[in-house]
């Protein structure tokens, strides 16, 4: 599989236009998180060295096609003293997949500060790499993140609050070193911060439930590297009408909140337990529309 180097390396082909590469995928749709990632790299290629991002919102429109690379059309908002907007509109066959405005921040304002807790959890050293899992969906699916570090935290391992609907907590990381660019950092949690967090709205649930993102808001709080260790604590404080809400905070490993994720998904109950939740090339097609 291609590294996080390779996907996030957008073509500038013209002014405000990039192109974001494609490369062999076991998912039948584009990876929420890749179109995510690509549309920030395009984005920050447009804002001076001296503005970081601290949000991004997007929206899935439409299934991007894994074989296919993806146009990206940054539109300059605003350019203020303080804070840059750009928009950034994902392009597959002359159609929009994907749309997303992103803040940037000067970073050199100063004001109050505090942050919730970290919750407590066990290291990600007593939890089995999922990369040497025994199952075959384990197998099949994160081969397709072979260079991430994903380990959910067993639930007879969790403490679970009485007062929220459904938890999940994971501990993720790149696995290999990376730049020690902001732009890299966030742009790498970008991608990773889709994996995974819609899964807490099924973590209470034995049905069988077809998903699929559709749309993502995250806040970059603080420093943070993406080749260390993250927690990654979610929540889903509602599901209903074919539709879940799930909330993530991303802690490291000294309990600072680094980043905070919002998204809301696909989440139909299905009858065929043989379809997955992420749909794979060689499973029956779905009527998923992102």
């Amino acid at each position: 599989m291609a590294t996080i180097d390779e996907i996030l390396r957008v073509e500038r082909i013209e002014t405000d236009i990039y192109r974001g590469p494609s490369y062999p995928s076991v998912l039948r749709r584009t990876f929420g998180g890749q179109v995510a990632g690509q549309a920030l790299v395009s984005a920050t290629r447009t804002v001076p060295a001296e503005f970081g991002v601290h949000s991004l919102h997007g929206y899935f429109l439409r299934p991007g096609d894994p074989d296919l690379p993806t146009v990206f059309l940054v539109d300059r908002i605003r350019d203020g003293r303080s804070f840059v907007t750009r928009r950034v509109t994902g392009v597959q066959n002359g159609e929009a997949i994907f749309s997303m405005s992103a803040s940037f921040h000067v970073g050199t304002d100063e004001g109050i500060e505090h942050q919730d807790p970290m919750p407590d959890v066990i290291g990600p050293e007593d939890i089995k790499d999922r990369r040497d899992a025994a199952s075959e969906e384990d197998r099949r699916l994160y081969s397709e993140w072979e260079n991430f570090d994903i380990r959910i935290v067993p639930r007879d391992q969790l403490v679970l609050s009485k007062s929220l609907a459904a938890q999940q907590r994971v501990w993720f990381r790149y696995r290999h070193r990376l730049d020690d660019s902001h732009v890299s950092q966030v742009c790498v949690l970008a991608y990773m911060s889709d994996m995974t967090l819609l899964a807490s709205a099924k973590s209470v649930h034995d049905d069988h439930v077809q998903s699929a993102s559709l749309d993502h808001a995250m806040w970059f709080l603080r420093p943070f590297r993406a080749d260390e260790w993250l927690l990654y604590d979610q929540t889903s404080p509602s599901a209903g009408h074919g539709r879940a809400l799930t909330q993530g905070r991303i802690f490291d490993r000294q309990g600072r909140m680094v980043a905070a994720v919002v998204q809301e998904g696909l989440s139909r109950i299905i009858a065929d337990p043989t379809v997955q939740g992420i749909p794979l090339r060689d499973e029956k097609p779905d009527e998923t529309t992102s």
